[in-house]
């Protein structure tokens, strides 16, 4: 099946090496036949990545670019189990939607117990929509609790290309994708399949996601990456 947004990508103010503009993601976007393209950089707290005054300019991006839809969000650092991040309110209210994810460099992986109470935490700032590779084997979590969370406080749980992928890098996230899909299933959670793209190499494939997802039997209706009006209407509610 032909996906039509994606939802998780990187511009060059990302840094990572990426030197790829917004007008080039958008460009690629509407080569590969997508409708809907989010362009999130990361947050402050990554080396090299966007500025607050980036994220404030975004603001007066157009909206429409290659007769592509854009959204403009971030992807927020979670530092901490309090589920604090890495841009002000003030800022983040101007932005179309917020993914949180853990990092590394921002966040020590923790206990099962501790990486779950950050994430279901930041489930809670009305900004944060969807929840970035939560899939990764670092950060061991509860993945019902997940799931259960996410449905009460309308937050999407992502299939990360990126992750599913033979270029991934953060190990076998097999067992955890089954896991969310599972209980996300049970507690009808809506997923997003992402990329999660550096640049324009990415955008729009889901190969191993779809598979992936396709595989498990997860219900198509679950899947929001097809349903444009209902996917902005979404993000945009807070």
């Amino acid at each position: 099946m032909k996906y039509l947004s994606d939802m998780h990508t990187h511009s060059i103010a990302s840094g990572h090496g990426t030197s790829c503009t917004i007008s080039d993601m958008a460009k690629k976007a509407a080569q590969n036949g997508l409708r809907l393209l989010g362009i999130t950089d990361h947050g402050p707290a990554t080396l090299a990545a966007g500025t607050s005054s980036y994220f404030r300019s975004l603001t007066f991006s157009p909206k429409r670019r290659f007769d592509v839809d854009l959204l403009y969000g971030i992807e927020l650092n979670i530092l901490d189990t309090e589920g604090s991040v890495d841009l002000e309110e003030e800022l983040l209210s101007r932005l179309d939607y917020a993914i949180a994810s853990m990092h590394a460099q921002n966040y020590r992986p923790g206990t099962c117990e501790e990486n779950t109470r950050a994430f279901i935490n930041v489930m809670k700032n009305p900004h944060v929509k969807i929840l970035g590779h939560c899939d990764n084997p670092q950060y061991p979590v509860d993945y019902e609790a997940l799931a259960a969370c996410a449905k009460k406080e309308q937050v999407l749980l992502e299939i990360n290309e990126a992750s599913l992928a033979p270029y991934g890098y953060r190990g076998d996230t097999r067992q955890n994708n089954t896991e969310i899909l599972r209980w996300c299933a049970k507690y009808r959670t809506p997923v997003l399949l992402s990329s999660d793209s550096h640049g324009t190499e990415h955008i729009g494939d889901f190969t191993f996601a779809a598979d992936f997802v396709h595989q498990a039997m997860f219900p198509e209706e679950l899947i929001y990456n097809n349903q444009i009006p209902k996917l902005k209407v979404f993000l945009a509610d807070r």
